[in-house]
């Protein structure tokens, strides 16, 4: 009866062991839960305590593989930002190039103005009134009144000239000249001929033109020079005087002051031999702002064509003398009683084509109605 009792215990702690393995089997997954569990924070500590986890590594012996290690790491991790983050300069052509054309930049730079002179009185379409014109002296706000009606911008009118009795021309009508310009939102050049014998009487008109003042306080727009006198007969004598009158002129108003220079045809000159071969134009180039040649086609020829062709002579040889290739041209067409509306639109088309900056005929008495009708696609 003891044998059986044997196999029963046997059995008994068969069965025991296998509960015990079978305990451990299903308690062995959560081990290694808790273990992986302990590795992640155990990794998270050493990500937030490098140093501590280094120095631990340096305790173990491990001290040059756990560092080399880091440093690869950290070398890795930087070349990769270093490779996804682009530089300064190439983050802000990024940010431009992002933000459409259209859209408006804002900005904390003021706009920086331009420092050269206003050439507004030059641009468009001008009208001419010298001393003799005696329709507009009588009468000078019905002569602007019918400029501004057709379109005009600027008013060119000579305040003297050398060989004149006086200094300035009839100042009170100047004055309403002036007023009644600017009223009607047109600008004035005043523009004085000088024939350089005498220097001394020419600046001292020219000094009077620029400061004259109306007595509201109203002053002509820019100041321009009739260059066309040959009363110094040597050349090289003539460019001297003009040079010097020059660089007093520009020294009396300022570098910011608009200065023009009313020279003669660039075509006549070429032809008319023994008048002024050494025309100073690089020169005038660099004391005057822009040229206004007296292109005069009537002068050359008659038609459409020959003052179509005529105007861009002027222009191209101008355009090629050294230092004149951009400097800007308001061009002064034939004179106009002795010109036809189809010379008029011929002249206007080459200048407009021409790329000049304003234009005129020569001068405002003897423009006609047709003529006024061919100006009018002289824009600034």
């Amino acid at each position: 009866m003891h044998i059986g009792r044997g196999r029963k215990g046997l059995w008994l702690g068969l069965s025991g062991f296998l509960v015990v393995v079978g305990v451990l089997l299903i308690a062995l997954p959560f081990v290694s839960q808790a273990k992986s569990a302990d590795a992640g924070s155990s990794a998270q500590h050493t990500v937030a305590t490098s140093g501590t986890t280094t120095q631990s590594a340096i305790r173990v012996g491990q001290a040059t593989t756990a560092q080399a290690a880091i440093e690869t790491t950290v070398a890795s991790a930087i070349s990769a930002r270093r490779a996804s983050t682009p530089s300064p300069a190439t983050a802000a052509t990024v940010a431009v190039a992002a933000v459409p054309i259209s859209a408006p930049v804002a900005t904390t730079q003021s706009v920086v103005p331009p420092t050269g002179p206003s050439l507004e009185a030059y641009r468009g379409l001008g009208s001419w009134v010298d001393i003799y014109d005696t329709k507009a002296w009588k009468n000078p706000s019905a002569a602007v009144a019918d400029m501004a009606g057709h379109g005009v911008r600027t008013l060119y009118i000579e305040t003297a000239n050398s060989r004149s009795s006086f200094a300035l021309k009839n100042p009170p009508v100047l004055a309403t000249f002036i007023r009644e310009a600017h009223a009607r939102g047109m600008l004035v050049v005043a523009w004085y001929l000088p024939d350089m014998t005498h220097t001394s009487i020419d600046y001292a008109r020219i000094v009077q033109a620029v400061g004259f003042q109306t007595s509201d306080g109203q002053k002509f727009d820019s100041f321009a020079l009739d260059i066309e006198s040959g009363a110094i007969k040597s050349e090289s004598a003539r460019n001297r005087a003009l040079g010097a009158l020059s660089s007093r002129i520009r020294g009396l108003v300022g570098a910011k002051y608009p200065l023009g220079a009313i020279i003669p045809s660039p075509t006549g000159l070429a032809k008319k031999l023994g008048y002024w071969d050494a025309f100073p134009y690089t020169m005038l180039a660099q004391t005057y702002d822009v040229f206004v040649p007296m292109s005069y086609y009537t002068y050359h020829g008659k038609g459409g064509s020959a003052a179509y062709a005529d105007t861009l002579s002027n222009v191209r040889i101008l355009r090629a003398q050294k230092g004149c290739s951009a400097t800007p041209i308001h061009l002064i067409g034939g004179i106009a009683e002795n010109s036809s509306p189809s010379e008029v639109g011929a002249f206007v088309r080459a200048a407009v084509g021409a790329r000049c900056v304003g234009a005129s005929l020569y001068g405002w008495s003897g423009t006609t109605s047709g003529d006024w009708q061919e100006l009018k696609a002289i824009k600034p």
